[in-house]
């Protein structure tokens, strides 16, 4: 042992104690020869105790995770064997304490006059670099996971920004409308969940996306979603996501409407359309405010309000075992009824004022308004399909006009008599004209005057149709 000593020493010996990294000489049987300074503080172990000793028995008999790290497999002592110098990473020695710590490690082989006589490995502790390296993994993850929110709160939004949303609904000075109004504003300032009922077209969403305005949310995300428009499964990913591979066509994963909700309020439209499985997942979230995502185990909390809304009866759903009675409860827990526009008539004109200052910015006209003769029409009506229907038959109606009052120049009722015919593409609008002046003409048998004269089935005098005529060419050789 001295001969190799004295060999691996020299005259450099203060060198290597000086030295920050740890130092270790082997012989050619893995016995310690020498020991720096630096690698007793690395590992709590003194020279006295290791020199003459096997090394790996000592520091490198494991794996991090514990299981055996044989001697044959020993980088070290394969240098010490073959002669060849070899550079380590990723490997951890083990202190006196029991701790371990990760290490870098150099082996090189030790020849005197040709012959290999031993080997010398240099290790240095990489803990405050696998510290670093960490510390910059998990602040990527955080940056890519905001990066990711950010992305799907974006997709979101301008989703919802492309929607044909119209603020028309919530204008009326009816009782029943401000009786609705009052409820509104008192649990507005609640997150009590809100369960809103009404036929379709009365303005559902609208009356809980002034609920989120109004709430101390309001600054936070409205993320609604259709229960309707999807399968019961992928219904129940896009409510809670899904992990990648989670299911075919599942190729990353995808945060939930529910996630994005966080700290905001989530509208669940038409919820009589959720599955079995759908509404139990959906009542653990409500009492718990937890779920998983489709395929993933991880469980995930939000502080979310929930509004729902449907144009059917849950509680009759219930009593027909396709609604879970305990989800019934936790979502009435403060119905809001929507009226239907037949029940509060003497708002249409307010309605028709506001959904005509809409229709003025979308299609850039300068209606002034709604004719008289319009209006009286209007209020006779019933409204099966409620304000989406009256939206409709302005909207139609303000395409065809040229005048800057809206007139009705079809008729309301459903079983109209003008029949349906495909639009054709790339008209202009006194080429619609035409052709819709056309249409009605030909569905009166080309009757201009009188109570089924198609001036009446119009909204027009007989004059202004008869001058309508003449401009756009339109002529018969005898009109009765």
């Amino acid at each position: 042992m001295t001969s190799i000593v004295n060999h691996f020493l020299g005259d450099s010996e203060l060198l290597l104690n000086a030295v920050g990294e740890g130092i270790y000489g082997f012989d050619l049987s893995g016995n310690a020869v020498f020991v720096n300074p630096a690698a007793e503080r690395m590992t709590g172990w003194r020279a006295e105790e290791l020199l003459g000793k096997k090394i790996h028995q000592y520091h490198h008999h494991s794996h991090a995770d514990g299981t055996p790290y044989p001697a044959d497999q020993c980088q070290i002592y394969c240098t010490m064997f073959d002669g060849i110098r070899r550079q380590v990473k990723d490997e951890v020695f083990w202190r006196k304490d029991g701790s371990s710590f990760p290490v870098e490690y150099t082996s090189t082989p030790i020849y005197r006059e040709g012959k290999l006589i031993g080997a010398v490995a240099i290790f240095r502790d990489v803990s405050k670099q696998h510290e670093t390296e960490q510390a910059l993994r998990n602040a990527l993850d955080k940056v890519q996971l905001l990066s990711q929110q950010l992305q799907d709160e974006n997709a979101y939004l301008l989703a919802e920004l492309n929607q044909d949303w119209q603020e028309s609904g919530l204008v009326g000075s009816s009782h029943i409308f401000k009786a609705m109004l009052a409820q509104i504003e008192l649990v507005s300032q609640t997150n009590s969940t809100v369960l809103i009922q009404g036929e379709n077209g009365t303005g559902k969403e609208l009356v809980a996306r002034n609920l989120h305005r109004l709430s101390t949310r309001s600054k936070q995300s409205f993320v609604r979603v259709n229960c309707a428009a999807f399968t019961p499964s992928l219904l129940e990913s896009e409510l809670f996501g899904h992990e990648k591979g989670a299911f075919t066509g599942a190729n990353e994963r995808r945060k939930g409407r529910f996630e994005l909700a966080n700290n905001g309020t989530l509208f669940l439209d038409e919820v009589g359309e959720l599955s079995q499985e759908a509404q139990s997942k959906l009542l653990r979230v409500l009492q718990e405010q937890e779920f998983e995502r489709v395929g993933g185990s991880q469980t995930i909390s939000v502080d979310i309000r929930i509004i729902a809304a449907t144009n059917r009866s849950l509680w009759q759903m219930v009593e027909q075992g396709s609604f879970r009675m305990d989800l019934y409860y936790r979502l009435n827990v403060f119905p809001i009824h929507v009226p239907a526009l037949r029940e509060r008539k003497e708002d249409i004109p307010v309605l028709c004022a506001n959904i005509t200052k809409q229709l003025n910015k979308r299609l850039g006209k300068h209606f002034t308004g709604v004719s008289k003769s319009a209006l009286s029409k209007l209020q006779r009506y019933d409204w099966p399909g409620n304000i989406r229907e009256l939206q409709n038959v302005l909207e139609r109606e303000a395409i065809l006009s040229a005048s800057k009052l809206i007139q009705l120049s079809q008729p309301l009722s459903s079983q109209a008599t003008v029949p349906w015919h495909e639009p054709k593409q790339d008209l202009s609008l006194e080429q619609a004209q035409r052709a819709h002046i056309l249409l009605v003409l030909e569905s009166c048998s080309w009757k201009v005057a009188g109570v089924n004269g198609a001036a009446n089935k119009l909204g027009l005098n007989e004059s202004t149709l008869r001058s309508k005529m003449k401009k756009l060419g339109i002529e018969r050789n005898r009109d009765i």
